[in-house]
Protein backbone atom coordinates (compact mmCIF):
# COMPACT_ATOMS: atom_id res chain seq x y z
CA UNK A 1 0.00 0.00 0.00
CA UNK A 2 1.47 3.45 -0.92
CA UNK A 3 2.37 5.28 2.53
CA UNK A 4 2.79 8.75 1.67
CA UNK A 5 -0.19 10.39 3.05
CA UNK A 6 0.14 8.57 6.22
CA UNK A 7 4.42 9.62 6.51
CA UNK A 8 3.29 13.20 6.02
CA UNK A 9 -0.03 13.26 8.56
CA UNK A 10 3.10 12.17 10.57
CA UNK A 11 5.52 14.63 9.59
CA UNK A 12 2.96 17.21 10.26
CA UNK A 13 2.09 15.98 13.86
CA UNK A 14 5.51 15.73 15.16
CA UNK A 15 5.40 19.37 13.96
CA UNK A 16 3.01 20.75 15.83
CA UNK A 17 3.53 18.64 19.16
CA UNK A 18 7.12 19.83 18.98
CA UNK A 19 7.39 23.19 17.54
CA UNK A 20 5.50 26.34 18.45
CA UNK A 21 4.87 28.68 15.95
CA UNK A 22 7.90 30.64 17.38
CA UNK A 23 10.05 28.01 16.36
CA UNK A 24 9.12 27.36 12.66
CA UNK A 25 12.04 27.53 10.39
CA UNK A 26 12.54 30.26 8.49
CA UNK A 27 12.41 28.84 5.22
CA UNK A 28 8.87 27.67 5.89
CA UNK A 29 5.80 29.50 3.88
CA UNK A 30 5.33 32.53 5.63
CA UNK A 31 4.56 35.63 4.36
CA UNK A 32 5.61 37.42 7.47
CA UNK A 33 9.46 35.94 6.49
CA UNK A 34 9.56 38.11 3.50
CA UNK A 35 8.40 41.12 5.07
CA UNK A 36 12.34 42.36 5.79
CA UNK A 37 15.69 41.88 4.58
CA UNK A 38 16.90 40.54 7.59
CA UNK A 39 14.75 37.79 7.60
CA UNK A 40 14.95 37.12 4.32
CA UNK A 41 18.03 36.83 4.44
CA UNK A 42 17.70 34.06 7.09
CA UNK A 43 15.33 32.31 4.82
CA UNK A 44 17.45 32.44 2.29
CA UNK A 45 20.35 30.64 4.37
CA UNK A 46 17.60 27.81 5.09
CA UNK A 47 17.69 27.49 1.78
CA UNK A 48 21.37 26.54 0.79
CA UNK A 49 21.71 24.61 4.27
CA UNK A 50 19.90 22.03 2.55
CA UNK A 51 22.70 21.82 -0.17
CA UNK A 52 25.30 20.82 2.83
CA UNK A 53 23.01 17.91 4.24
CA UNK A 54 24.70 14.44 4.01
CA UNK A 55 22.28 13.24 1.85
CA UNK A 56 23.16 15.89 -0.96
CA UNK A 57 26.36 17.86 -1.57
CA UNK A 58 27.24 16.97 2.27
CA UNK A 59 28.11 13.39 0.69
CA UNK A 60 25.28 11.07 -0.54
CA UNK A 61 25.09 12.77 -3.79
CA UNK A 62 28.46 13.54 -4.46
CA UNK A 63 29.05 9.92 -3.90
CA UNK A 64 25.99 8.60 -6.70
CA UNK A 65 27.24 11.03 -9.38
CA UNK A 66 31.00 10.51 -8.91
CA UNK A 67 30.46 6.61 -9.04
CA UNK A 68 28.00 6.28 -11.49
CA UNK A 69 29.79 8.74 -13.87
CA UNK A 70 31.72 5.90 -15.70
CA UNK A 71 35.21 8.08 -13.98
CA UNK A 72 35.18 5.63 -10.50
CA UNK A 73 35.05 2.95 -8.21
CA UNK A 74 34.71 2.53 -4.73
CA UNK A 75 36.29 0.20 -1.69
CA UNK A 76 32.65 1.16 0.33
CA UNK A 77 31.12 -2.02 1.37
CA UNK A 78 33.70 -4.26 0.37
CA UNK A 79 37.73 -3.42 -0.94
CA UNK A 80 36.33 -5.81 -4.07
CA UNK A 81 34.70 -5.21 -7.52
CA UNK A 82 31.90 -7.21 -6.93
CA UNK A 83 30.36 -5.18 -3.80
CA UNK A 84 27.01 -4.16 -4.28
CA UNK A 85 28.01 -0.22 -5.29
CA UNK A 86 30.41 -1.48 -7.95
CA UNK A 87 28.21 -4.20 -9.37
CA UNK A 88 25.25 -1.45 -9.80
CA UNK A 89 26.40 2.24 -9.66
CA UNK A 90 30.20 1.86 -10.58
CA UNK A 91 29.43 -0.58 -13.34
CA UNK A 92 26.36 1.65 -15.14
CA UNK A 93 23.98 -0.83 -14.08
CA UNK A 94 22.15 1.15 -11.47
CA UNK A 95 18.84 -0.14 -9.55
CA UNK A 96 16.02 1.06 -8.05
CA UNK A 97 16.75 0.34 -4.55
CA UNK A 98 19.95 2.45 -4.59
CA UNK A 99 20.72 3.85 -1.68
CA UNK A 100 22.48 7.09 -2.59
CA UNK A 101 19.90 7.37 -4.87
CA UNK A 102 17.17 7.28 -3.13
CA UNK A 103 19.28 9.73 -0.35
CA UNK A 104 19.51 12.26 -3.02
CA UNK A 105 16.19 11.69 -4.57
CA UNK A 106 14.87 12.63 -1.48
CA UNK A 107 17.06 15.60 -0.54
CA UNK A 108 16.65 16.90 -3.92
CA UNK A 109 12.97 17.31 -3.06
CA UNK A 110 13.73 18.66 0.58
CA UNK A 111 15.46 21.57 -0.73
CA UNK A 112 13.12 22.28 -3.57
CA UNK A 113 10.25 22.47 -1.06
CA UNK A 114 12.13 24.86 0.88
CA UNK A 115 12.68 27.08 -2.57
CA UNK A 116 8.36 26.91 -3.00
CA UNK A 117 7.90 27.93 0.08
CA UNK A 118 10.00 30.96 -0.32
CA UNK A 119 8.45 31.74 -4.16
CA UNK A 120 5.23 31.75 -2.75
CA UNK A 121 5.95 33.34 0.15
CA UNK A 122 7.72 36.11 -1.07
CA UNK A 123 6.23 38.83 -3.02
CA UNK A 124 9.20 40.78 -5.37
CA UNK A 125 9.13 44.83 -5.88
CA UNK A 126 9.50 45.94 -9.46
CA UNK A 127 11.71 48.52 -9.17
CA UNK A 128 13.60 47.70 -6.00
CA UNK A 129 16.07 50.48 -4.73
CA UNK A 130 16.52 50.43 -0.98
CA UNK A 131 18.73 47.91 0.92
CA UNK A 132 15.75 46.52 2.55
CA UNK A 133 14.12 45.97 -1.13
CA UNK A 134 17.21 44.52 -3.31
CA UNK A 135 17.17 42.39 -0.06
CA UNK A 136 14.28 40.65 -0.32
CA UNK A 137 14.45 40.61 -4.20
CA UNK A 138 18.06 38.89 -3.79
CA UNK A 139 16.49 36.30 -1.33
CA UNK A 140 13.52 35.64 -4.03
CA UNK A 141 15.94 35.73 -6.88
CA UNK A 142 17.89 32.88 -4.89
CA UNK A 143 15.21 31.22 -4.55
CA UNK A 144 13.92 30.57 -8.19
CA UNK A 145 17.87 29.82 -9.02
CA UNK A 146 17.93 27.33 -6.94
CA UNK A 147 14.87 25.94 -7.53
CA UNK A 148 15.96 25.75 -11.36
CA UNK A 149 19.31 24.40 -10.04
CA UNK A 150 17.80 21.79 -8.49
CA UNK A 151 14.82 20.35 -11.12
CA UNK A 152 18.15 20.87 -13.70
CA UNK A 153 19.90 18.03 -11.17
CA UNK A 154 16.88 16.20 -11.34
CA UNK A 155 15.86 15.94 -14.75
CA UNK A 156 19.32 15.16 -15.64
CA UNK A 157 19.81 11.98 -13.49
CA UNK A 158 16.41 11.13 -13.34
CA UNK A 159 14.17 11.92 -16.80
CA UNK A 160 10.64 12.29 -15.79
CA UNK A 161 10.00 13.45 -12.96
CA UNK A 162 7.39 15.11 -10.48
CA UNK A 163 7.61 18.54 -10.82
CA UNK A 164 6.48 19.84 -7.73
CA UNK A 165 5.74 24.01 -8.05
CA UNK A 166 3.70 23.97 -4.50
CA UNK A 167 4.40 23.48 -1.09
CA UNK A 168 2.53 19.65 -0.26
CA UNK A 169 0.07 19.44 1.30
CA UNK A 170 -2.14 16.23 1.88
CA UNK A 171 -3.91 16.85 -1.43
CA UNK A 172 -0.85 17.26 -3.66
CA UNK A 173 1.41 14.30 -2.39
CA UNK A 174 0.84 12.53 -5.04
CA UNK A 175 1.90 13.88 -8.11
CA UNK A 176 2.72 12.33 -11.70
CA UNK A 177 6.08 12.29 -13.73
CA UNK A 178 6.10 15.54 -16.17
CA UNK A 179 7.38 15.11 -19.47
CA UNK A 180 11.09 16.21 -19.98
CA UNK A 181 10.21 18.92 -22.08
CA UNK A 182 7.96 20.76 -19.50
CA UNK A 183 10.73 20.51 -16.76
CA UNK A 184 12.83 22.49 -19.06
CA UNK A 185 10.27 25.18 -19.49
CA UNK A 186 10.00 25.59 -15.74
CA UNK A 187 14.22 25.16 -15.62
CA UNK A 188 14.43 28.31 -18.19
CA UNK A 189 11.57 30.20 -16.21
CA UNK A 190 12.77 30.03 -13.20
CA UNK A 191 16.24 30.86 -14.09
CA UNK A 192 15.08 33.98 -15.52
CA UNK A 193 13.44 35.15 -12.90
CA UNK A 194 16.63 34.30 -10.61
CA UNK A 195 18.10 36.89 -13.17
CA UNK A 196 15.93 39.02 -12.64
CA UNK A 197 15.71 39.60 -9.22
CA UNK A 198 19.04 38.27 -7.66
CA UNK A 199 21.27 40.98 -7.37
CA UNK A 200 24.30 40.18 -4.67
CA UNK A 201 22.82 41.94 -1.54
CA UNK A 202 22.69 38.57 0.62
CA UNK A 203 26.31 38.38 -0.54
CA UNK A 204 28.07 35.60 1.87
CA UNK A 205 27.01 32.06 1.53
CA UNK A 206 25.04 32.75 -1.21
CA UNK A 207 25.27 32.57 -5.46
CA UNK A 208 26.85 35.58 -6.81
CA UNK A 209 24.10 36.74 -9.29
CA UNK A 210 25.99 35.80 -12.62
CA UNK A 211 25.17 31.92 -11.17
CA UNK A 212 22.09 32.24 -12.98
CA UNK A 213 23.56 33.29 -16.25
CA UNK A 214 26.19 30.49 -15.63
CA UNK A 215 23.04 27.61 -15.39
CA UNK A 216 21.42 29.08 -18.16
CA UNK A 217 24.67 28.78 -20.11
CA UNK A 218 24.36 24.93 -18.94
CA UNK A 219 20.53 24.22 -19.68
CA UNK A 220 20.74 25.50 -22.93
CA UNK A 221 23.64 23.60 -24.13
CA UNK A 222 22.56 20.60 -22.28
CA UNK A 223 19.50 21.14 -25.03
CA UNK A 224 21.43 21.87 -27.89
CA UNK A 225 22.30 17.68 -28.27
CA UNK A 226 19.07 16.98 -27.00
CA UNK A 227 16.37 15.37 -28.79
CA UNK A 228 14.30 17.96 -29.72
CA UNK A 229 10.95 16.49 -28.00
CA UNK A 230 13.09 17.59 -24.98
CA UNK A 231 13.24 21.26 -26.57
CA UNK A 232 10.78 23.65 -24.94
CA UNK A 233 10.89 25.42 -28.66
CA UNK A 234 12.77 25.58 -31.62
CA UNK A 235 16.03 27.76 -31.93
CA UNK A 236 20.03 27.39 -31.92
CA UNK A 237 20.63 26.48 -28.50
CA UNK A 238 24.28 26.80 -28.73
CA UNK A 239 23.84 30.64 -29.72
CA UNK A 240 21.74 30.96 -26.35
CA UNK A 241 24.42 29.44 -24.33
CA UNK A 242 27.10 31.67 -25.65
CA UNK A 243 25.18 34.66 -25.03
CA UNK A 244 24.22 33.84 -20.92
CA UNK A 245 28.04 32.06 -20.89
CA UNK A 246 29.48 35.34 -22.12
CA UNK A 247 27.61 37.57 -19.91
CA UNK A 248 29.95 35.82 -17.13
CA UNK A 249 33.14 35.99 -19.00
CA UNK A 250 35.38 38.67 -17.61
CA UNK A 251 33.36 38.94 -14.29
CA UNK A 252 35.48 36.73 -12.23
CA UNK A 253 39.30 35.52 -13.02
CA UNK A 254 41.57 32.08 -12.24
CA UNK A 255 42.85 31.68 -8.88
CA UNK A 256 46.69 31.92 -9.36
CA UNK A 257 47.21 28.05 -8.06
CA UNK A 258 45.40 24.99 -9.29
CA UNK A 259 46.12 23.06 -6.30
CA UNK A 260 45.57 26.43 -4.09
CA UNK A 261 41.77 25.86 -5.44
CA UNK A 262 41.87 22.88 -2.87
CA UNK A 263 43.18 23.55 -0.04
CA UNK A 264 41.50 24.33 2.98
CA UNK A 265 43.80 27.41 3.85
CA UNK A 266 43.71 29.12 0.19
CA UNK A 267 40.51 27.59 -1.51
CA UNK A 268 37.66 28.91 0.07
CA UNK A 269 35.76 31.78 -1.52
CA UNK A 270 37.82 32.43 -4.47
CA UNK A 271 37.94 35.24 -7.21
CA UNK A 272 37.37 32.12 -9.39
CA UNK A 273 34.00 31.16 -7.11
CA UNK A 274 30.82 31.24 -8.81
CA UNK A 275 28.63 29.19 -6.68
CA UNK A 276 30.00 26.83 -3.32
CA UNK A 277 28.65 24.97 -0.92
CA UNK A 278 29.98 26.70 2.57
CA UNK A 279 31.47 24.19 4.97
CA UNK A 280 32.73 24.84 8.86
CA UNK A 281 33.51 22.87 11.95
CA UNK A 282 30.11 21.89 13.14
CA UNK A 283 28.31 21.91 10.27
CA UNK A 284 30.44 20.16 8.08
CA UNK A 285 30.03 18.64 4.60
CA UNK A 286 31.47 14.92 5.26
CA UNK A 287 34.13 14.96 2.72
CA UNK A 288 36.79 14.49 4.71
CA UNK A 289 35.97 11.52 6.23
CA UNK A 290 34.60 10.03 3.15
CA UNK A 291 36.88 10.82 0.26
CA UNK A 292 40.17 11.30 2.01
CA UNK A 293 42.33 8.69 1.09
CA UNK A 294 42.45 5.70 4.35
CA UNK A 295 45.24 6.29 6.71
CA UNK A 296 46.61 9.47 4.78
CA UNK A 297 45.48 11.85 7.77
CA UNK A 298 45.34 10.96 11.23
CA UNK A 299 41.19 11.34 11.50
CA UNK A 300 39.77 7.55 10.60
CA UNK A 301 39.11 8.41 7.21
CA UNK A 302 37.44 5.99 4.61
CA UNK A 303 38.21 7.21 1.10
CA UNK A 304 35.52 5.82 -0.57
CA UNK A 305 36.44 6.67 -4.16
CA UNK A 306 39.12 5.60 -6.44
CA UNK A 307 39.49 6.71 -10.05
CA UNK A 308 39.17 4.06 -13.11
CA UNK A 309 43.15 3.36 -14.48
CA UNK A 310 41.82 4.54 -18.19
CA UNK A 311 40.99 7.81 -16.67
CA UNK A 312 44.65 8.21 -14.95
CA UNK A 313 46.14 7.47 -18.52
CA UNK A 314 44.14 9.29 -20.71
CA UNK A 315 44.96 12.56 -18.79
CA UNK A 316 48.71 11.99 -18.35
CA UNK A 317 49.21 10.61 -22.10
CA UNK A 318 47.93 14.25 -23.22
CA UNK A 319 49.41 16.46 -20.68
CA UNK A 320 52.22 14.23 -18.89
CA UNK A 321 53.85 17.24 -17.06
CA UNK A 322 50.40 18.38 -15.96
CA UNK A 323 50.32 19.74 -12.50
CA UNK A 324 46.48 19.03 -12.27
CA UNK A 325 47.23 15.31 -11.88
CA UNK A 326 49.26 15.94 -8.21
CA UNK A 327 45.66 17.91 -7.30
CA UNK A 328 43.15 15.33 -8.95
CA UNK A 329 45.05 11.60 -8.26
CA UNK A 330 46.94 10.35 -5.07
CA UNK A 331 49.59 7.51 -6.09
CA UNK A 332 51.80 7.57 -2.87
CA UNK A 333 51.45 8.31 0.67
CA UNK A 334 53.05 7.23 4.15
CA UNK A 335 50.97 5.02 6.32
CA UNK A 336 49.52 7.51 9.29
CA UNK A 337 50.08 4.23 11.89
CA UNK A 338 52.65 2.29 10.62
CA UNK A 339 54.32 4.37 8.68
CA UNK A 340 54.50 2.19 5.68
CA UNK A 341 55.05 3.73 1.97
CA UNK A 342 51.23 3.29 0.77
CA UNK A 343 51.47 3.02 -3.16
CA UNK A 344 48.80 2.12 -6.04
CA UNK A 345 48.42 2.40 -9.94
CA UNK A 346 50.47 3.15 -12.33
CA UNK A 347 53.39 2.88 -9.18
CA UNK A 348 52.08 -0.53 -8.36
CA UNK A 349 50.55 -3.84 -10.27
CA UNK A 350 47.34 -3.86 -10.78
CA UNK A 351 47.28 -7.60 -8.97
CA UNK A 352 44.27 -6.73 -6.43
CA UNK A 353 41.84 -4.07 -6.00
CA UNK A 354 43.39 -2.45 -3.28
CA UNK A 355 46.75 -1.27 -5.42
CA UNK A 356 45.03 -1.10 -9.01
CA UNK A 357 43.50 2.36 -8.86
CA UNK A 358 44.21 5.85 -8.23
CA UNK A 359 42.63 7.84 -5.11
CA UNK A 360 40.70 10.34 -5.89
CA UNK A 361 42.53 13.26 -4.13
CA UNK A 362 40.54 16.72 -5.01
CA UNK A 363 37.45 16.23 -2.18
CA UNK A 364 39.20 15.51 0.66
CA UNK A 365 41.54 16.40 3.46
CA UNK A 366 45.34 16.83 1.41
CA UNK A 367 46.69 17.51 4.81
CA UNK A 368 48.58 14.20 6.20
CA UNK A 369 48.41 15.95 10.20
CA UNK A 370 45.03 16.67 9.70
CA UNK A 371 43.05 15.28 12.78
CA UNK A 372 39.86 16.04 12.49
CA UNK A 373 37.09 14.12 10.48
CA UNK A 374 34.76 17.55 9.87
CA UNK A 375 36.21 20.26 7.22
CA UNK A 376 35.94 23.85 7.12
CA UNK A 377 36.70 23.35 3.36
CA UNK A 378 34.09 24.37 1.12
CA UNK A 379 32.68 22.65 -2.04
CA UNK A 380 33.06 24.00 -5.52
CA UNK A 381 29.78 24.00 -7.68
CA UNK A 382 30.33 26.37 -10.20
CA UNK A 383 33.59 28.18 -10.89
CA UNK A 384 34.70 30.14 -14.08
CA UNK A 385 36.92 27.73 -15.23
CA UNK A 386 34.37 26.06 -16.42
CA UNK A 387 32.55 28.81 -18.09
CA UNK A 388 35.90 28.93 -20.23
CA UNK A 389 35.70 25.98 -21.09
CA UNK A 390 32.04 25.93 -21.74
CA UNK A 391 32.70 29.16 -23.84
CA UNK A 392 35.48 27.22 -25.89
CA UNK A 393 32.96 24.16 -26.26
CA UNK A 394 29.46 26.60 -27.03
CA UNK A 395 32.70 28.49 -29.83
CA UNK A 396 33.54 25.35 -31.39
CA UNK A 397 30.14 24.67 -32.29
CA UNK A 398 29.15 28.28 -33.46
CA UNK A 399 32.66 28.35 -35.42
CA UNK A 400 33.28 31.93 -34.21
CA UNK A 401 36.79 31.75 -34.43
CA UNK A 402 37.12 32.19 -30.11
CA UNK A 403 36.95 28.88 -29.19
CA UNK A 404 41.16 28.27 -28.99
CA UNK A 405 41.91 31.60 -26.92
CA UNK A 406 39.22 30.21 -23.81
CA UNK A 407 41.61 26.82 -23.72
CA UNK A 408 44.57 28.78 -23.66
CA UNK A 409 43.20 30.93 -20.38
CA UNK A 410 42.36 27.75 -18.32
CA UNK A 411 46.22 26.38 -19.23
CA UNK A 412 48.04 29.04 -18.99
CA UNK A 413 47.39 29.08 -15.31
CA UNK A 414 48.85 25.35 -15.39
CA UNK A 415 51.63 25.92 -17.49
CA UNK A 416 50.43 24.11 -20.52
CA UNK A 417 49.43 25.02 -24.38
CA UNK A 418 46.58 23.26 -26.18
CA UNK A 419 47.44 20.04 -27.30
CA UNK A 420 47.04 19.27 -31.49
CA UNK A 421 44.17 18.26 -31.11
CA UNK A 422 42.84 21.55 -30.65
CA UNK A 423 44.08 22.07 -34.19
CA UNK A 424 42.71 19.39 -36.25
CA UNK A 425 39.38 20.70 -36.89
CA UNK A 426 35.95 20.81 -35.59
CA UNK A 427 34.95 17.39 -34.66
CA UNK A 428 38.85 16.83 -33.33
CA UNK A 429 38.42 20.15 -31.31
CA UNK A 430 35.07 19.00 -29.69
CA UNK A 431 36.93 15.48 -28.59
CA UNK A 432 39.56 17.55 -27.09
CA UNK A 433 37.06 19.75 -25.18
CA UNK A 434 35.15 17.25 -23.84
CA UNK A 435 38.42 15.65 -22.49
CA UNK A 436 39.79 19.17 -21.17
CA UNK A 437 36.61 19.24 -18.21
CA UNK A 438 37.61 16.11 -17.49
CA UNK A 439 41.43 16.88 -16.46
CA UNK A 440 40.06 20.23 -14.96
CA UNK A 441 37.29 19.32 -13.41
CA UNK A 442 36.81 15.72 -12.27
CA UNK A 443 35.20 14.72 -9.08
CA UNK A 444 33.74 17.75 -8.83
CA UNK A 445 29.91 16.36 -9.30
CA UNK A 446 30.35 17.55 -13.35
CA UNK A 447 31.80 14.39 -14.90
CA UNK A 448 28.27 12.31 -14.74
CA UNK A 449 26.24 15.13 -16.65
CA UNK A 450 29.38 16.07 -19.61
CA UNK A 451 29.80 12.05 -20.32
CA UNK A 452 26.31 11.92 -21.02
CA UNK A 453 25.21 15.11 -22.64
CA UNK A 454 26.00 14.50 -25.90
CA UNK A 455 23.77 11.72 -25.92
CA UNK A 456 24.13 7.74 -25.95
CA UNK A 457 26.72 7.11 -28.66
CA UNK A 458 28.94 9.70 -27.17
CA UNK A 459 28.60 8.26 -24.01
CA UNK A 460 29.17 4.44 -25.66
CA UNK A 461 31.74 5.45 -27.73
CA UNK A 462 33.76 7.92 -25.25
CA UNK A 463 33.37 6.06 -22.03
CA UNK A 464 31.70 2.95 -22.29
CA UNK A 465 33.93 1.19 -24.25
CA UNK A 466 37.18 2.88 -23.97
CA UNK A 467 37.04 1.42 -20.36
CA UNK A 468 35.73 -2.02 -21.55
CA UNK A 469 38.65 -2.34 -23.44
CA UNK A 470 41.67 -0.49 -21.67
CA UNK A 471 44.58 -2.37 -21.94
CA UNK A 472 45.02 -2.28 -18.48
CA UNK A 473 41.65 -3.96 -18.13
CA UNK A 474 41.36 -6.92 -15.50
CA UNK A 475 38.28 -8.69 -14.71
CA UNK A 476 39.54 -9.44 -11.88
CA UNK A 477 39.67 -6.10 -10.13
CA UNK A 478 37.61 -4.00 -12.69
CA UNK A 479 34.12 -3.42 -13.48
CA UNK A 480 32.37 -3.71 -16.80
CA UNK A 481 30.33 -1.46 -17.83
CA UNK A 482 26.55 -1.92 -18.85
CA UNK A 483 26.01 -1.00 -22.22
CA UNK A 484 22.15 -1.25 -22.65
CA UNK A 485 20.92 2.39 -23.24
CA UNK A 486 18.10 2.18 -21.03
CA UNK A 487 20.13 1.48 -17.90
CA UNK A 488 23.23 4.28 -18.70
CA UNK A 489 21.93 6.95 -19.39
CA UNK A 490 19.26 7.73 -16.33
CA UNK A 491 19.01 6.60 -12.96
CA UNK A 492 15.44 4.24 -12.25
CA UNK A 493 13.29 6.05 -9.90
CA UNK A 494 13.77 5.12 -6.45
CA UNK A 495 11.61 2.07 -5.07
CA UNK A 496 10.94 4.31 -2.06
CA UNK A 497 8.95 6.54 -4.42
CA UNK A 498 7.05 4.26 -6.40
CA UNK A 499 6.49 2.50 -3.54
CA UNK A 500 4.70 5.75 -1.65
CA UNK A 501 2.99 7.94 -4.68
CA UNK A 502 -0.06 6.87 -6.25
CA UNK A 503 0.98 8.34 -9.42
CA UNK A 504 4.11 6.60 -10.49
CA UNK A 505 4.29 2.96 -11.05
CA UNK A 506 7.30 0.57 -11.37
Amino acid sequence: MKNYKYILIAILGFTVFNCGLEEEPPYLANENVYSSASNAKAATLGMYSAFSDYFYYGNQFVFLVNLNSGFGVTRRGGNRNSSIDNTTLASLNPTSNSLQSDNAWGAIYKAIARNNDAIVSGVPFDDAATAEELGINDAIGQAYFLRAFNYFNLVRLWGEVPLRLEPTTLETVHVAKSPIVDIYTQIISDAKNAQKYMNGTIGAGTAKPFAADMLLAKVYMTLATAPSSHQPESGNYWQLAYNEAKKVYGQYSLYPSYDGLFDIDTGNNTEESIFEIQSSEGASLDHTRAFTPSNFTQANTFGWLKINAEVYDRHVSTYPNDPRLNTNYLLEYTHSGNGNNITVYPLRARNNFNNAFPWAFKLGSKDPNNTSRETAKNFKIYRYADVLLMLAEISNELQNGEQLGYVQEVLDRVGLTPHSGYLGGQESFRDAIMREYEFELVTECHDWFNNRRRGYNYFLNNVIIPHNTAPTFDANVDVTFETDENKVMYLPIPASEINNNNEISG
